[in-house]
């Protein structure tokens, strides 16, 4: 029998039973839609976290001390190796792939202004902290000089705005319990970060201001440097751990720092997005499953009750492949129109994610390839069975049911 005919056969007979075909249809583009959200809602997810942490400058090198050995049993405190600023000065000197040191160094408290109070954190750092984590000064002047023990700040917007309500910021004095704190400088906003951290929450001062006056100490908490491009930071890291093995006269193997990067932070994140986007995708799956049983009960109740019907059309010539081919269309006109369907509620949903709740959200094409591919091979396995029952009836046998 033409395909045509089969086609034109298969469409007539699923309108004959219009609610049974559509609550079918129903299901897979339930299923159907609520894959194509949830991998939508996952990959928009994974690439708003990425580019976040990207914001922080990927070719950023973050050095630290390393209390733990690669097993994660802590090291004993007389073990551990302490950064200094020597160390700092080492990397600038003899590194030939970070354009940009800063030693860092943080004191939490509170802090006082005119316009009221703020908890929060001064960071000590070097002018090149700016350039390296792409800090941009939107009114001001940013302080110079490694040692540098003037009592001035750059702020960012978070603090100005609750600080110093309603006015400009620079010219005016923070009061850290009791050393003031001249502001010199205002940051332009960065937001909030891929970690929810708001990174406009800032407080710069120079570092020897915070580590003698503030902390009273010698010691560096984190180093932060610069790689000249994002594809020579691997060379820049293995350069770095070699420059401070032989200022501390340690064995390039040791592991007394703690050397990263934000394309660790983002392996990282990617890793357990990708593991969320299974999950969340694994479950909508269970939807499409359901629409998929409910295909093959919907055949196997329109095998049987059309039983008379098969064995009048073998009696008349048709031959066990076209009835079999006949109920299997039928299958997949069911699943293919329920994909169509269901990819554009789930493109609408999508869309109602992304502005209702505010969600990141992104509609892959590979999402929508493999969701209707799922929904074709939907219909030829869960329509074969069905089909395959009905090309095997014997005509006599099917003539006779009542």
């Amino acid at each position: 029998m033409p395909p045509f005919a089969l086609l034109r056969i298969a469409f007539r007979a699923l309108l004959r039973n219009r609610m049974r075909t559509f609550l079918s249809v129903l299901g897979i583009v339930i299923g159907v839609a609520a894959v194509i959200t949830m991998v939508a809602i996952g990959e928009g997810s994974k690439l708003s976290i990425k580019e976040q942490i990207s914001s922080l400058g990927a070719n950023v090198v973050i050095i630290s001390p390393n209390n733990r050995t690669a097993s994660g049993v802590r090291m004993e405190a007389a073990l551990v190796q302490f950064l200094t600023v020597s160390d700092a000065y080492a990397l600038r000197k003899k590194s030939k792939y970070l354009v940009a040191v800063s030693p860092v160094i943080n004191a939490r408290g509170q802090m006082v202004a005119a316009g009221g109070n703020w908890p929060g954190s001064i960071t000590g750092v070097w002018y090149e902290y700016l350039k390296i984590l792409g800090y941009e000064l939107e009114n001001g002047v940013m302080f110079e000089g490694e040692e540098n023990m003037s009592k001035v700040c750059v702020i960012g917007k978070t603090v100005a705005d609750n600080l110093f309500p309603g006015s400009d910021p620079v010219g005016q004095t923070i009061r850290y319990r009791n050393i003031p704190l001249k502001v010199i400088g205002l940051l332009k906003s960065k937001g909030t970060s891929g970690f929810g951290q708001d990174q406009d929450d800032v407080i710069l001062a120079p570092f020897s201001t915070v580590q003698r006056r503030i902390l009273a100490t010698t010691n560096v908490q984190t180093i932060y440097a610069g790689a000249e491009d994002e594809q020579s930071t691997p060379l820049a890291v293995d350069e770095a751990k070699e420059i401070l093995s032989e200022e501390h006269k340690l064995p390039y193997e040791n592991e007394a720092f703690r050397i990263q990067t934000q394309q660790e932070l983002l392996d990282m994140v990617s890793s357990t997005a990708n593991i969320l986007t299974a999950v969340l995708t694994a479950i909508a799956g269970i939807s499409l499953l359901v629409g998929g049983i409910g295909i093959m009960n919907i055949m196997y109740v329109s095998v049987t009750e059309r039983t008379r019907e098969i064995g009048l059309r073998m009696a008349i010539g048709a031959k066990g492949f076209d009835i079999l081919m006949q109920f299997l269309i039928e299958a997949v006109l069911i699943s293919l129109t329920g994909g169509l369907v269901g990819i554009m509620f789930g493109g609408l949903s999508s869309f109602l994610v992304k502005y209702l709740a505010n969600w990141p959200v992104t509609i892959t094409f590979s999402s929508i390839v493999i969701s209707f591919s799922v929904c074709f091979a939907t219909g030829v396995f869960f329509g074969w069975y069905p089909a395959r029952k009905a090309a095997r009836l014997d005509p006599i046998e099917a003539l006779r049911y009542e």
